[in-house]
Order: C-alpha cells, then sequence, then structure tokens
C-alpha cells in the first residue's frame, strides 16, 4: 500500500505514522527525520540543508524531491510504502506522480488527520514548556498551523478530487485516534473508496 499522511504540527501525525507503517509492514519515510540525520551525519546533503535553514530559507523542492525519489528505490519501499511530510507543494505533487509512474506504480491512499485548532495549540504550548522551547508562543504557533493549513489545502483538493482523500477525526487519544485510521484503511483495502470526509462524511 502507497499512502500519503497528512495533518499540522501537533495532529500526533509522526505517531500514527510509525503504527501504520508496523501494522501494514511498511517504511514510514518522513522527510524531517532524512533531512535531520542527515544534518546529525554531517553529510553534503546535511550540510547543505544545514545552511538552508540557518538562514531562515526552506529546502528546495528540487533537492526534497531528489531525497524521497532515492528512498523510493531502495528495497524495503518496493511493497509500499508512508510519505510523512511530503508532498508540501503542487510541484512536489508532480513530482511523486512522475516517481510512481516510472516505477509503475500509484498512490493508494491519502489520510488527513483533522483537529480542532485551538486545542491542538494548548497541547504544543504544554510540549514547549516542557521542552523548554520558549520561542514556541501562542502566536508563533498559529502561525505555523495557519501557514500548513494554507499549503495543505491545494493538495487536500488534488487528492480529493482523485478519489484517493480520506479525512480522519484526529482528536481523542492515540489509541481512538488510531482505531479510526484503521477503519479508513480497512475500508480502502476492502475496495470501498467510501466519502471523503471525517469518518465517512462528505469533505
Amino acid at each position: 500500500m502507497r499512502m500519503i499522511i497528512l495533518g499540522p504540527p501537533g495532529a500526533g501525525k509522526g505517531t500514527q505514522a510509525t503504527r501504520i507503517a508496523e501494522h501494514r509492514g511498511i517504511p514510514a519515510i518522513s522527510t524531517g527525520d532524512i533531512f535531520r540525520t542527515n544534518i546529525k551525519n554531517e553529510t553534503d546533503l546535511g550540510k547543505q540543508v544545514k545552511a538552508i535553514l540557518a538562514t531562515g530559507g526552506y529546502v528546495t523542492d528540487e533537492i526534497t524531491n531528489d531525497i524521497v525519489r532515492d528512498r523510493l528505490t531502495k528495497s524495503d519501499a518496493a511493497a509500499g510504502f508512508l510519505l510523512d511530510g511530503y508532498p508540501r507543494t503542487l510541484g512536489q505533487v508532480d513530482a511523486l506522480d512522475e516517481m510512481l509512474t516510472d516505477q509503475g506504480a500509484r498512490l493508494d491512499l491519502v489520510l488527513e488527520l483533522v483537529v480542532q485548532t485551538d486545542e491542538v495549540v494548548e497541547r504544543l504550548l504544554v510540549r514547549a514548556q516542557e521542552q523548554g522551547r520558549a520561542d514556541d508562543t501562542e502566536d508563533v504557533i498559529r502561525a505555523r498551523m495557519s501557514k500548513y493549513a494554507e499549503e495543505t489545502a491545494p493538495l487536500a483538493q488534488v487528492y480529493s478530487e482523485r478519489g484517493l482523500l480520506r479525512q480522519v477525526d484526529g482528536m481523542g487519544s492515540v489509541d481512538e485516534v488510531a482505531a479510526r485510521v484503521q477503519e479508513a484503511l480497512d475500508t480502502r483495502t476492502n475496495g470501498s473508496n467510501g466519502a471523503n470526509g471525517v469518518n465517512g462524511s462528505a469533505r
């Protein structure tokens, strides 16, 4: 199964991605993790990304696409994968389409965790306090979530039009959300596209 998981900061996307990957026996591929690993290991890519981030810039689509393209050629991704943090732009959507076409493969499902902004902001503020991240103020967090929503809306629209998007209520405990995610996966696996909305309601 080839999947994408979408969700704003604080939605628990990474936790759910790990669970899905373990259950399905596919790798969870996070571009953020790949960047951090390369920075930590001081690879050529890591040095390049570190320099970009140090100036407040964004890693280009070209670099990100090359990283994902290389990762998808690994043997553990042959039978499927779960992408977390990619694609982030419409250009990356097109690049991913090309990668899959080259492999004779296709995307099966796009999961979007839908959360309540105020509750997630509160969750992130608590986390910031626990981790000593004084720069993560409420205004900064809300701006980050607003930017995410702005970036993601066009992607969600594209995948909704393709009949691939499944929205899942991301509020509640980890296990409660996992159960809803599993229901969405089972529905897709059983061959029924269902609706594109939260728990089956229309988007």
